[in-house]
């Protein structure tokens, strides 16, 4: 029951502007595009716009950023199938005139009446071909007088049967179907009739959707054929199921492609974990690279059965990108976020300006905003060792950019349970004091004499090296957890750890060291 396809591969994606573009939406173009990039040919983009009432040109441009920021670049398009119309009345005409079509005068209150009726019995509703067969003189005096009709597509009495790239082979008997209508009343066309002439005349050859067009097929091949045009191959992909095994909801992920931007995840991974949601390249590898995807994809590897989507497991193809990805391709995706946490600049580290990639991110809708506070200048040296230090300990970009942040704030937020675990030692504002005075004399500020500075202070005053690392941790990042100590101060220079010293030392000498506002955060000195 396979076909053979004549010239290229061509792959359409065909998205209707009611709404954001989400993961299922997003994974069939991602199979698209991996199957245009490994077989050669053509991707075409069109959005399918012709119900006006729930339409949104705002939601056209998402979905357009949203497809190219997920790296799926499209060869054609995007054609609007709304500016198509009289293509898609001309070819409904065509059929009318072949027989293959014919004109419906039931009204809707018929149609409901029989509908009802088919409920009640306990069956599904299917057209009983009421004006399939009148007599053409019968027809003719009706429209003449005005009488409105729907054109009807004349389905043929036969098992409508075809290989399904992802089910296998499927049949549908007659009886699962009925005559549809292809234009309404009003002469426009609907999605049945707009999307086989547009298959059509955008020679698609392979046609790769979700499940719920399954239905749709049965109907589309015979039309395909009435029209005269080739069938492509069809492949319809199954659902994505949230972690609780049902229908992905808001609540277990189904979230848009911007959200996920917006939160910190990076495109290259959410498109290796949307490819590899219901596709298998073999073996147990859960990283690739687009190349690499491209060299194994083939859809006889797709799975026929729903895919769970984890956002858990997200996070952490995420996390490993961050790690990995060369700092010249992080930057401009941190960029936004740096400048969420009141930060610009440090184009120098990895090539680019703030006014490069990233600057047009911080404006694109659903990524994140810049900041309402006047942002820091950073320096674009420290910034990459920063960057260094902590991108394998943070699993998104938005705890990226908080991490770092530090390194160029005059002043910290302290989390309150530090606060409140240090205030105990009445000693410890000396010790500290100690140590920053120790600090500040080191000829050669590098972690190994940093390290060797901290414990003689911790030796002469009696107390263990701890009781001066987990303080001085929190001095320098406002949290009691982080990267190793000594990288830490390194990378934070002289400078700005003798600050945060400082910063922390009068912190703790307050009575009682209790909770205060702090203030916006300032230039650090130069």
């Amino acid at each position: 029951m396979s076909q053979t396809i004549e010239g290229p591969v061509r792959v359409r994606f065909a998205p209707s502007p009611t709404g954001f573009l989400h993961v299922g939406g997003a994974r069939t173009a991602i199979y698209n595009d991996l199957l245009r990039q490994s077989a050669g040919g053509a991707f075409v983009l069109r959005i399918e716009d012709t119900d006006r009432q729930r339409s949104d040109e705002a939601m056209t441009r998402q979905i357009q950023s949203a497809l190219a920021w997920i790296g799926t670049a499209w060869d054609e398009g995007p054609f609007l199938q709304s500016e198509r119309l009289a293509r898609h009345r001309e070819r409904g005409e065509e059929l009318l005139a072949s027989g293959r079509a014919y004109r419906c005068f039931c009204t809707t209150e018929q149609l409901d009446a029989q509908r009802a009726a088919a409920q009640k019995r306990g069956v599904a509703f299917r057209y009983p071909g009421t004006c399939r067969d009148l007599a053409a003189a019968e027809v003719a005096a009706r429209v003449a007088g005005g009488e409105p009709f729907a054109v009807r597509f004349r389905m043929p009495d036969e098992n409508i049967r075809f290989h399904d790239l992802v089910r296998g082979d499927m049949d549908f008997p007659p009886d699962a179907l009925d005559d549809f209508i292809l234009l309404r009343s009003d002469g426009s066309p609907t999605y049945h009739m707009s999307v086989v002439c547009d298959d059509i005349d955008m020679r698609i050859t392979h046609v790769i959707r979700g499940e719920d067009h399954l239905s749709n097929t049965p109907k589309h091949i015979p039309l395909f054929q009435a029209l005269g045009g080739q069938v492509p191959v069809f492949g319809h992909l199954p659902l994505i199921l949230g972690t609780d095994k049902k229908r992905l909801s808001k609540r277990s992920g189904a979230t848009s492609v911007e959200e996920f931007r917006a939160e910190g995840i990076l495109p290259q991974a959410l498109y290796n974990y949307l490819a590899l949601l219901g596709w298998s390249p073999g073996g147990d590898r859960e990283i690739l690279s687009r190349d690499e995807m491209i060299a194994l994809f083939s859809v006889d590897r797709l799975n026929a059965s729903p895919a769970v989507f984890d956002r858990e497991k997200l996070t952490w193809v995420n996390a490993q990108y961050l790690s990995s990805l060369p700092l010249a391709d992080l930057l401009p995706h941190l960029r936004p976020f740096l400048a969420e946490v009141g930060l610009a600049g440090g184009g120098g580290a990895g090539g680019g300006g703030a006014a490069g990639p990233g600057a047009a991110d911080r404006g694109a809708a659903g990524g994140s905003q810049a900041s309402s506070r006047a942002e820091i200048e950073v320096d674009a040296a420290r910034l990459a060792a920063a960057i260094e230090l902590h991108r394998g300990r943070v699993r998104t970009l938005k705890e990226l950019a908080a991490v770092v942040a530090p390194y160029f704030r005059d002043r910290l937020d302290y989390e309150p349970e530090a606060i409140a675990r240090f205030a105990g030692d009445p000693e410890l504002p000396a010790h500290l004091a100690a140590l920053r005075d120790r600090l500040a004399g080191l000829p050669v500020f590098a972690k190994e004499a940093i390290e060797t500075e901290l414990r003689s202070v911790a030796g002469e005053r009696a107390i263990k090296a701890g009781a001066l690392i987990h303080p001085t941790r929190t001095a320098l990042s406002g949290s009691q957890v982080g990267p190793p100590l000594f990288d830490l101060v390194e990378v934070m220079g002289r400078e700005a750890t003798l600050r945060h010293l400082d910063h922390l030392v009068e912190r703790l000498r307050q009575p009682a060291a209790a909770p205060q506002a702090q203030p916006a955060a300032q230039p650090a000195p130069r």
